[in-house]
């Protein structure tokens, strides 16, 4: 599952890369922007912590695990 986190003020995005069904992922945001916590803490695949402040959060976009088909296709005649 791809997670994109966009920062107030900051023209990059963060990119998280986790095993966590969106369901997690939206409930963890939720929860977050709700006031219950001041940090939004996520995992990523390789058990790295990624934390955000929530005051800083402009977006989260939780995206599929499907991946871009690269290649060439057949040449019709």
């Amino acid at each position: 599952m791809e997670v994109r986190i966009g920062i107030q003020h900051v023209s990059r995005e963060i990119v998280i890369e986790t095993d966590a069904k969106p369901e997690e992922i939206e409930q963890a945001v939720a929860s977050a922007l709700q006031g219950a916590q001041a940090l939004l803490s996520l995992e990523d695949r390789r058990g790295k912590k990624i934390v955000v402040p929530v005051t800083s959060i402009g977006y989260v976009e939780i995206g599929s695990d499907t991946k871009k088909a690269v290649g060439f296709a057949a040449a019709v005649a």
